[in-house]
Protein backbone atom coordinates (compact mmCIF):
# COMPACT_ATOMS: atom_id res chain seq x y z
CA UNK A 1 0.00 0.00 0.00
CA UNK A 2 2.75 2.44 1.33
CA UNK A 3 4.66 1.38 -2.48
CA UNK A 4 1.07 2.38 -4.38
CA UNK A 5 0.90 5.59 -2.60
CA UNK A 6 3.90 6.86 -3.68
CA UNK A 7 3.82 5.73 -7.50
CA UNK A 8 0.49 7.96 -7.11
CA UNK A 9 2.38 10.53 -5.75
CA UNK A 10 5.39 10.38 -8.87
CA UNK A 11 2.65 9.91 -11.31
CA UNK A 12 1.05 13.57 -10.26
CA UNK A 13 3.91 15.15 -9.94
CA UNK A 14 4.40 14.19 -13.88
CA UNK A 15 1.43 15.19 -14.30
CA UNK A 16 1.65 18.26 -13.00
CA UNK A 17 5.32 19.01 -14.34
CA UNK A 18 3.60 18.39 -17.66
CA UNK A 19 1.18 21.22 -17.29
CA UNK A 20 4.27 23.92 -15.90
CA UNK A 21 6.30 23.03 -19.11
CA UNK A 22 2.98 23.77 -20.93
CA UNK A 23 2.48 26.92 -19.10
CA UNK A 24 5.79 28.48 -19.39
CA UNK A 25 6.82 27.47 -22.30
CA UNK A 26 4.96 30.49 -24.17
CA UNK A 27 6.63 32.65 -21.84
CA UNK A 28 10.10 30.92 -22.57
CA UNK A 29 9.79 31.54 -26.17
CA UNK A 30 8.98 34.84 -26.26
CA UNK A 31 12.15 35.79 -24.03
CA UNK A 32 14.36 33.54 -25.64
CA UNK A 33 13.07 35.49 -29.08
CA UNK A 34 13.75 38.48 -27.32
CA UNK A 35 17.17 38.05 -27.68
CA UNK A 36 17.03 37.14 -31.33
CA UNK A 37 17.42 39.26 -34.94
CA UNK A 38 14.30 39.63 -36.62
CA UNK A 39 16.08 37.44 -39.46
CA UNK A 40 17.39 34.65 -36.93
CA UNK A 41 13.65 34.49 -35.74
CA UNK A 42 12.67 33.13 -39.20
CA UNK A 43 15.73 31.75 -40.30
CA UNK A 44 14.99 29.18 -37.43
CA UNK A 45 11.30 28.90 -37.34
CA UNK A 46 11.23 25.74 -39.01
CA UNK A 47 12.00 22.75 -38.53
CA UNK A 48 11.28 23.08 -35.29
CA UNK A 49 14.40 22.23 -33.04
CA UNK A 50 16.57 23.48 -30.13
CA UNK A 51 17.72 26.49 -32.32
CA UNK A 52 14.62 27.33 -32.30
CA UNK A 53 14.50 28.26 -28.94
CA UNK A 54 18.21 29.17 -28.00
CA UNK A 55 19.76 32.14 -29.70
CA UNK A 56 22.61 31.64 -31.59
CA UNK A 57 23.63 35.00 -31.32
CA UNK A 58 22.33 37.09 -28.95
CA UNK A 59 21.74 40.33 -29.37
CA UNK A 60 20.06 43.23 -26.43
CA UNK A 61 19.40 45.36 -29.42
CA UNK A 62 15.87 44.43 -29.11
CA UNK A 63 15.36 46.21 -25.66
CA UNK A 64 17.41 49.25 -26.45
CA UNK A 65 15.62 49.86 -29.76
CA UNK A 66 12.27 49.92 -28.26
CA UNK A 67 12.96 52.86 -25.96
CA UNK A 68 14.91 54.64 -28.19
CA UNK A 69 13.18 54.20 -31.44
CA UNK A 70 10.07 53.60 -30.52
CA UNK A 71 9.55 55.34 -26.58
CA UNK A 72 8.27 51.83 -25.03
CA UNK A 73 9.49 54.02 -21.82
CA UNK A 74 6.33 56.49 -22.30
CA UNK A 75 4.21 53.73 -22.78
CA UNK A 76 5.24 51.82 -19.75
CA UNK A 77 5.20 55.31 -17.49
CA UNK A 78 1.39 55.85 -18.52
CA UNK A 79 0.23 51.99 -18.02
CA UNK A 80 1.60 52.26 -14.91
CA UNK A 81 0.08 55.73 -14.03
CA UNK A 82 -3.14 54.20 -15.24
CA UNK A 83 -2.85 50.90 -13.15
CA UNK A 84 -1.69 52.90 -9.85
CA UNK A 85 -4.98 55.29 -10.25
CA UNK A 86 -7.46 52.70 -10.87
CA UNK A 87 -6.58 49.80 -8.29
CA UNK A 88 -7.06 51.37 -5.54
CA UNK A 89 -10.21 53.30 -6.85
CA UNK A 90 -11.58 50.05 -7.59
CA UNK A 91 -10.87 48.56 -4.50
CA UNK A 92 -12.07 51.55 -2.68
CA UNK A 93 -15.36 51.24 -4.50
CA UNK A 94 -15.93 47.23 -4.56
CA UNK A 95 -15.16 47.27 -1.10
CA UNK A 96 -18.14 49.90 0.46
CA UNK A 97 -20.41 47.94 -2.13
CA UNK A 98 -19.62 44.28 -0.97
CA UNK A 99 -20.00 45.82 2.72
CA UNK A 100 -23.68 47.33 1.76
CA UNK A 101 -24.59 44.24 -0.08
CA UNK A 102 -22.94 41.74 2.76
CA UNK A 103 -24.39 43.30 5.66
CA UNK A 104 -27.66 45.98 4.77
CA UNK A 105 -31.18 44.54 4.01
CA UNK A 106 -32.76 47.28 1.75
CA UNK A 107 -35.35 47.27 -1.22
CA UNK A 108 -33.85 45.84 -4.70
CA UNK A 109 -31.03 44.16 -2.70
CA UNK A 110 -31.30 40.84 -5.32
CA UNK A 111 -31.89 42.81 -8.21
CA UNK A 112 -28.84 45.42 -7.83
CA UNK A 113 -26.30 42.42 -6.49
CA UNK A 114 -27.66 40.50 -9.98
CA UNK A 115 -26.84 43.37 -12.15
CA UNK A 116 -23.50 43.41 -10.47
CA UNK A 117 -23.04 40.08 -11.24
CA UNK A 118 -24.15 40.13 -14.93
CA UNK A 119 -21.95 43.36 -15.52
CA UNK A 120 -18.77 41.02 -15.22
CA UNK A 121 -20.10 38.64 -18.09
CA UNK A 122 -20.50 41.20 -20.42
CA UNK A 123 -17.58 41.72 -22.80
CA UNK A 124 -16.46 45.52 -23.47
CA UNK A 125 -16.34 45.00 -27.11
CA UNK A 126 -20.39 44.92 -26.56
CA UNK A 127 -20.42 47.80 -24.94
CA UNK A 128 -17.68 49.68 -26.14
CA UNK A 129 -19.20 52.53 -29.00
CA UNK A 130 -21.95 53.73 -26.70
CA UNK A 131 -19.19 54.12 -23.78
CA UNK A 132 -16.61 55.87 -26.22
CA UNK A 133 -20.11 58.27 -26.82
CA UNK A 134 -20.03 58.78 -23.19
CA UNK A 135 -16.89 59.00 -22.75
CA UNK A 136 -16.44 61.63 -25.51
CA UNK A 137 -19.27 63.27 -24.73
CA UNK A 138 -16.91 64.11 -21.09
CA UNK A 139 -14.50 65.11 -22.81
CA UNK A 140 -12.32 62.27 -21.64
CA UNK A 141 -10.84 60.69 -24.59
CA UNK A 142 -7.05 60.87 -25.24
CA UNK A 143 -6.71 61.55 -21.09
CA UNK A 144 -5.82 59.30 -18.45
CA UNK A 145 -9.29 59.30 -16.76
CA UNK A 146 -10.46 58.02 -20.42
CA UNK A 147 -8.82 54.90 -19.27
CA UNK A 148 -9.74 54.95 -15.71
CA UNK A 149 -13.47 56.07 -15.63
CA UNK A 150 -15.20 53.29 -17.94
CA UNK A 151 -13.38 50.84 -15.49
CA UNK A 152 -14.03 52.44 -11.78
CA UNK A 153 -16.42 49.72 -11.05
CA UNK A 154 -15.61 46.24 -10.88
CA UNK A 155 -18.35 43.22 -10.35
CA UNK A 156 -16.19 40.98 -10.32
CA UNK A 157 -14.81 42.41 -7.51
CA UNK A 158 -17.53 43.66 -5.64
CA UNK A 159 -18.70 40.08 -5.87
CA UNK A 160 -15.57 38.77 -4.88
CA UNK A 161 -15.92 41.19 -1.39
CA UNK A 162 -19.38 40.39 -1.07
CA UNK A 163 -18.75 36.85 -0.35
CA UNK A 164 -15.51 37.61 1.66
CA UNK A 165 -17.46 39.69 3.98
CA UNK A 166 -20.78 37.27 4.12
CA UNK A 167 -18.32 35.42 6.54
CA UNK A 168 -17.36 37.69 8.96
CA UNK A 169 -19.44 36.85 12.22
CA UNK A 170 -22.21 39.50 12.52
CA UNK A 171 -21.70 39.00 16.38
CA UNK A 172 -18.51 41.34 15.71
CA UNK A 173 -20.15 43.54 14.20
CA UNK A 174 -22.67 43.95 16.40
CA UNK A 175 -20.32 44.34 19.10
CA UNK A 176 -19.00 47.64 17.91
CA UNK A 177 -22.61 49.01 16.99
CA UNK A 178 -22.63 48.34 20.64
CA UNK A 179 -19.56 50.04 22.14
CA UNK A 180 -20.75 53.13 20.34
CA UNK A 181 -18.68 52.66 16.43
CA UNK A 182 -20.02 53.83 13.71
CA UNK A 183 -20.71 51.97 10.53
CA UNK A 184 -17.80 53.94 8.26
CA UNK A 185 -15.34 52.80 11.51
CA UNK A 186 -16.56 49.45 11.74
CA UNK A 187 -15.71 49.21 7.74
CA UNK A 188 -12.16 50.72 8.10
CA UNK A 189 -11.54 49.07 11.51
CA UNK A 190 -12.75 45.90 12.10
CA UNK A 191 -14.10 44.41 8.24
CA UNK A 192 -11.28 46.16 6.20
CA UNK A 193 -8.33 44.90 8.17
CA UNK A 194 -9.76 41.14 8.32
CA UNK A 195 -10.20 41.41 4.40
CA UNK A 196 -6.43 41.35 3.12
CA UNK A 197 -6.32 37.86 1.37
CA UNK A 198 -9.74 39.18 -0.69
CA UNK A 199 -8.13 43.00 -1.12
CA UNK A 200 -4.91 41.13 -3.14
CA UNK A 201 -7.22 39.11 -4.73
CA UNK A 202 -9.26 41.86 -6.23
CA UNK A 203 -5.99 43.88 -6.70
CA UNK A 204 -4.20 41.20 -8.16
CA UNK A 205 -7.14 40.63 -11.10
CA UNK A 206 -8.11 44.50 -11.69
CA UNK A 207 -3.99 45.11 -12.18
CA UNK A 208 -3.78 42.11 -14.63
CA UNK A 209 -6.79 43.17 -16.63
CA UNK A 210 -6.03 47.02 -16.77
CA UNK A 211 -2.15 45.69 -17.24
CA UNK A 212 -3.11 43.57 -20.10
CA UNK A 213 -5.97 45.58 -21.83
CA UNK A 214 -5.63 46.75 -25.40
CA UNK A 215 -9.23 47.38 -26.95
CA UNK A 216 -10.41 50.24 -25.06
CA UNK A 217 -6.99 52.26 -24.72
CA UNK A 218 -6.70 51.68 -28.37
CA UNK A 219 -10.37 53.24 -28.94
CA UNK A 220 -9.78 55.94 -26.05
CA UNK A 221 -6.15 56.25 -25.63
CA UNK A 222 -4.69 56.92 -29.63
CA UNK A 223 -2.42 59.63 -29.10
CA UNK A 224 1.31 58.68 -28.49
CA UNK A 225 1.43 60.83 -25.90
CA UNK A 226 -1.04 59.05 -23.88
CA UNK A 227 -0.06 55.25 -25.49
CA UNK A 228 -0.19 52.03 -23.27
CA UNK A 229 1.63 49.06 -23.37
CA UNK A 230 -0.41 46.65 -25.46
CA UNK A 231 -0.86 49.42 -27.55
CA UNK A 232 2.62 50.03 -28.05
CA UNK A 233 3.17 47.06 -28.92
CA UNK A 234 1.19 46.84 -32.28
CA UNK A 235 3.19 49.79 -33.13
CA UNK A 236 6.46 48.05 -33.62
CA UNK A 237 6.34 48.09 -37.41
CA UNK A 238 6.80 50.50 -40.21
CA UNK A 239 5.68 50.32 -43.96
CA UNK A 240 7.85 47.37 -44.84
CA UNK A 241 8.40 45.44 -42.25
CA UNK A 242 6.71 44.23 -39.10
CA UNK A 243 9.42 44.13 -36.15
CA UNK A 244 9.15 40.26 -34.56
CA UNK A 245 12.12 40.69 -32.67
CA UNK A 246 11.12 44.36 -31.41
CA UNK A 247 7.55 42.68 -30.45
CA UNK A 248 8.74 39.97 -28.29
CA UNK A 249 11.43 42.31 -26.23
CA UNK A 250 8.01 44.60 -25.58
CA UNK A 251 6.00 41.16 -24.84
CA UNK A 252 8.74 39.95 -22.28
CA UNK A 253 8.29 43.22 -20.36
CA UNK A 254 4.82 42.96 -20.31
CA UNK A 255 4.94 40.02 -18.86
CA UNK A 256 7.43 40.14 -16.55
CA UNK A 257 5.85 42.66 -14.53
CA UNK A 258 2.65 40.92 -13.38
CA UNK A 259 4.91 38.01 -12.95
CA UNK A 260 6.79 39.06 -10.26
CA UNK A 261 3.82 41.11 -8.68
CA UNK A 262 1.77 37.75 -8.25
CA UNK A 263 4.91 35.86 -7.39
CA UNK A 264 5.07 36.95 -3.51
CA UNK A 265 1.55 37.35 -3.44
CA UNK A 266 0.13 34.41 -4.68
CA UNK A 267 -0.53 32.77 -0.86
CA UNK A 268 -3.21 35.84 -0.60
CA UNK A 269 -4.53 35.26 -3.87
CA UNK A 270 -5.23 31.64 -3.39
CA UNK A 271 -6.91 32.99 0.25
CA UNK A 272 -8.99 35.36 -1.52
CA UNK A 273 -10.47 32.67 -4.15
CA UNK A 274 -10.83 29.95 -1.60
CA UNK A 275 -12.97 32.31 0.73
CA UNK A 276 -14.66 34.56 -1.69
CA UNK A 277 -16.24 31.82 -3.97
CA UNK A 278 -16.82 28.64 -1.76
CA UNK A 279 -19.49 29.82 0.57
CA UNK A 280 -22.38 32.05 -0.47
Amino acid sequence: MHKYDRLKKVQLYIVLACIAVVAVFPFFYILMASFRTNMEIFEYALPFTWKTLIPQEWTFHNYTAIFQEFNYGLALKNTLIVVAVLVPFVLTISALGGFVFAFFDFKGKRVLFSLCLISFMIPTDAIALPLYDLVSDMKLVNTYWGMIFPSAASGLAMFLFTQFFKEIPKSLLEAARIDGANWLQIFGRIVLPLSVPVTITAGLMVFVNEWNNFFWPLLAARKEEIRTLQVALSYFSDENEVFFSYIFAGAAISAIVPVLLFLPLQKYFVQGISSSGVKG
